[in-house]
């Protein structure tokens, strides 16, 4: 797979508040290279709190088997993933209760970050269904011109879930949590190996990218084990 540097500035940067503008090259692969997120371009564990990050899960939160997957807002094989595969993972295990289903966010650039935020502002309730929206319209709005213009196609959708301006507003310019979410990125990328979206962790053991009717085959061994 090709690799591309990790795009994301200061703290600043992290918000909205000091725009660069570049054009969004999202792929499947990931830098080796760590995503800034403080001053000086810097995030550690001993700087950034992290406890407040919820773990978007749907399904059955006591299922015998975990699905875990990573995946960028910015990435077109997860939005491919997401408009296909994922619909006939929910319908067979995660609606069923069968599975545990967590989702994991992964930045290749501050778009994604941004859709993130955009995401996590409706709480639990509302992740996943934003995250439908976000990858049926990524497209659109990954290409929608300068930063700016983007940020406003992400005030769109968060509107489109029923959002007010205020919290939407309140959500992109919280530079603490999108701190908190790089690191958080980091540390559960590192832990898990994670070099690549889609990844998915089926019981523990890395999977990259795969046809459903693969994935299927494991976990239904997972499921009979």
């Amino acid at each position: 797979m090709n690799r591309r540097t990790l795009l994301l500035g200061s703290a600043a940067l992290l918000g909205l508040g000091g725009w660069y503008a570049f054009t969004p090259r999202p792929t499947g692969a990931l830098s080796e290279g760590l995503l800034p997120g403080a001053a000086n371009a810097q995030t550690t564990d001993e700087t950034v709190d992290t406890s407040g990050i919820v773990e978007m899960v749907a399904g059955n939160p006591d299922a015998e088997v975990e699905v875990i997957e990573y995946a960028s807002f910015t990435c077109p094989h997860c939005a491919s993933f997401h408009a296909g595969p994922y619909k006939q993972l929910k319908a067979d295990y995660i609606d069923t209760g069968k599975i545990k289903f967590v989702y994991r966010e992964v930045y290749f650039d501050r778009f994604g970050l941004w859709a993130s935020l955009i995401a996590r502002c409706g709480g639990e309730e509302k992740f996943f269904g934003i995250a439908d929206l976000l990858y049926a319209g990524q497209f659109e709005w990954t290409r929608a011109g300068e930063p700016a213009a983007i940020v406003e196609e992400l005030r769109k959708i968060g509107r489109l879930a029923g959002m007010e301006n205020d919290a939407i507003e309140a959500c992109l310019q919280d530079g603490e949590k999108a701190k908190a979410l790089v690191t958080w990125y980091q540390q559960n990328a590192e832990a898990d190996d994670i070099d690549s979206t889609p990844t998915f962790l089926i019981n523990g053991k890395k999977y990259s990218n795969m046809a459903y009717a693969d994935m299927k085959e494991i976990i239904e061994e997972a499921l009979a084990g």
